[in-house]
This record gives C-alpha cells, sequence and structure tokens, in this order.
C-alpha cells in the first residue's frame, strides 16, 4: 500500500470516529432537556373525586407545608380513616336505611290535625323532619323546594321513637368533615358520610393555627336561605349574600367546651357564588381543601344543601380538632 493512501484510508476512520463519537455526546445531552419537558407536563390527580390540574409534582407541595404556622401540621393522608357516604340511607324508601327514619304514606286527613288537610309543614312539624328534608325523599333526588303531595305518596321522615342527635367532627389538618349520628339511648353512633369542607386561614396567633377554632359548640336556629338577588349588609358593605356565604347559613350557638374562641360569628355555610361567562352566579369550589375563609366551615353547594336538610330540626354538635385522633366522639362505633 502507497503512502498516500494509507494517509487517505487513516483519514476516514479519524473522520468517522469522530462523527460516531459526537453522536453519542449529543444523546446524552438530550436526555436531561427530556426529563426536564416531562416534569413540567401538567398532571392530572384525582382527589376525593374531584380531579384537579397540578402543574408539578405532588412533591412539590412540601413548599405549602413550609408556609403554615410551627403549630400547625398540614395532613393529606386518610391513610386508615373511614370515608364514606351512606346519605342514601336516610333517604331510602325501601330497606336498606337507618334506623332513626321510618317511610310513611301521605294521608290529607291525620288524627293529631284537626279541622283541616293536612300539608308537608304539618308532617315536617309532627316528626321534627324539615320541608327539605322531606321533598328530597319525596323528589328521590336532591330536590329540596318541590313538595308536591298526592294521597298515598311515601316519604321519609325522622322515627319520634329515637332519641338522637348528629354530630359533625372537623379535622383541620386534613379539611375533612365526619358527620354522624349518635342514638342517645343505646349510646351508639354510626358514620353518615365524609365531607371535604374549607377553612380559615392560617393564623400563628392563634391557638388552633387557623381562623378557624378548635373546640366543641352547638349548632344554632337562626338558619338562612340565600338565593341571588337577596342582599344584605356584611362588614359594613351591601352585598349579594351568595358571595360570601352561598346558599345556606348554619350559625354556630355556643361553646360546649375546650373552645379557643367564642361561638359568635362563626358557622356553616355553602361556597361563595361568582360569575360566569355568562355573567350569572354559580358556586365555586375551589376554596374546598382549603385554608381560606374567615374561620366558618365552607361545603360544596350540593353538599350544604344536603346537610342542611338534614341536621336542622334536630340537636347537633360541632367538634374541631387538629387531628382525626384527638376527637372525643360520643358513644361505641356501631
Amino acid at each position: 500500500m502507497s503512502f498516500p493512501k494509507f494517509i487517505a484510508i487513516t483519514s476516514l476512520c479519524l473522520f468517522g470516529l469522530i462523527f460516531v463519537m459526537s453522536m453519542f455526546k449529543g444523546d446524552k445531552k438530550s436526555s436531561p432537556q427530556q426529563t426536564v419537558a416531562l416534569s413540567a407536563t401538567p398532571i392530572e390527580i384525582d382527589l376525593d373525586q374531584e380531579t384537579r390540574v397540578e402543574k408539578m409534582p405532588l412533591a412539590a407541595h412540601k413548599e405549602f407545608d413550609q408556609k403554615a404556622p410551627a403549630n400547625f401540621i398540614i395532613n393529606t393522608s386518610m391513610d386508615g380513616l373511614p370515608d364514606v357516604d351512606r346519605i342514601d340511607l336516610l333517604f331510602n324508601k325501601i330497606d336498606p336505611k337507618f334506623p332513626i327514619v321510618e317511610t310513611i304514606s301521605y294521608k290529607s286527613r291525620v288524627p293529631w290535625l284537626k279541622g283541616r288537610p293536612a300539608w308537608v309543614s304539618d308532617y315536617a312539624s309532627q316528626y321534627k323532619t324539615s320541608r327539605h328534608f322531606i321533598a328530597r325523599s319525596l323528589n328521590g333526588k336532591p330536590d329540596y323546594f318541590k313538595q308536591n303531595v298526592g294521597e298515598g305518596d311515601r316519604f321519609n321522615v325522622f322515627n319520634n321513637e329515637k332519641n338522637f342527635q348528629f354530630h359533625l367532627l372537623i379535622d383541620l389538618s386534613r379539611c375533612k368533615m365526619w358527620f354522624y349520628y349518635y342514638d342517645i339511648d343505646s349510646q351508639e353512633r354510626e358514620l353518615i358520610k365524609t365531607y371535604s369542607v374549607g377553612l380559615g386561614r392560617l393564623d400563628e396567633n392563634k391557638k388552633s393555627g387557623s381562623l378557624t377554632p378548635l373546640g366543641k359548640y352547638s349548632l344554632g336556629e337562626k338558619i338562612v336561605i340565600y338565593k341571588p338577588k337577596m342582599f344584605a349588609f356584611h362588614n359594613g358593605e351591601k352585598i349579594e349574600m351568595v358571595k360570601v356565604f352561598g346558599s345556606r347559613w348554619i350559625p354556630f350557638e355556643k361553646e360546649l367546651g375546650e373552645c379557643t374562641a367564642p361561638a359568635r360569628g362563626f358557622g356553616i355555610h355553602g361556597v361563595p357564588w361568582v360569575g360566569n361567562d355568562s355573567g350569572e352566579l354559580v358556586p365555586d369550589s375551589q376554596s374546598i381543601g382549603k385554608y381560606e375563609s374567615d374561620g366558618c366551615i365552607r361545603l360544596c353547594s350540593d353538599d350544604i344543601e344536603e346537610l342542611f336538610s338534614i341536621i336542622i330540626t334536630k340537636p347537633t354538635t360541632v367538634e374541631i380538632v387538629n387531628n382525626f385522633y384527638d376527637a372525643k366522639l360520643p358513644g361505641i362505633e356501631k
């Protein structure tokens, strides 16, 4: 082989080797760029049947924990805690249903009312059951206002032979609420439903670590149903009340023990309503699961209307704790 031919072959091999090495190096550089692109892709996370779109992996939410007061621990875990929805057992007209309700048939003439036909409101009064509760059972769906009833129509009411009350347990660290009924005679409690709630803004100056207080409270009777176009004064400003309290308001009445703040001014209500693209007011549930209220307990619109229909005619206690395991629930779990 001549020397020029040897030089030519050697040059070709050298250029080939450089080309291969450059390709390999380029592949190694592209890998981190691809990883960054994937981590920036929105991740869809299913939380309690409500889908939220997050722009970062869950691990990045540690920043939120660090902003909480030192005396407040945010706990998103539900490991081992009950998460149920048995609300239909209150409204079912056939078994299964809770023993605190009974199904009756409407009769216009009843022995406990003389001189005129009975209305739904008369049944509500006789059985200490709200008209909203009767309407939902009568209609077979969450319609709390339509109360058209005819002879023989069947609906549920609370069982007058049962001595019971309701108990709401709220966990500040998880933004969760457990709804129980407590049978006073048997001293047994039974869980009806678990709700997600919105709570008061975090505040290191409060004993609870939040504008929502700790303690046990009774609920009051000065309840309100709000609808669009209903105005009142709030913080010195005339405002459409659904924009503040949603469609329902149930106030705290008095402290029952170990409370970090007086009952006055606190309550349970719906999420604020906001204008949509069409200019209509609609419930805004973005604050559920967050700490954004002035201290009250917020529920989604459907949830507060449901809860309202059930508890307003019975004694109800609200117990607010930092952690579910700190609760002093009444009676024994059934």
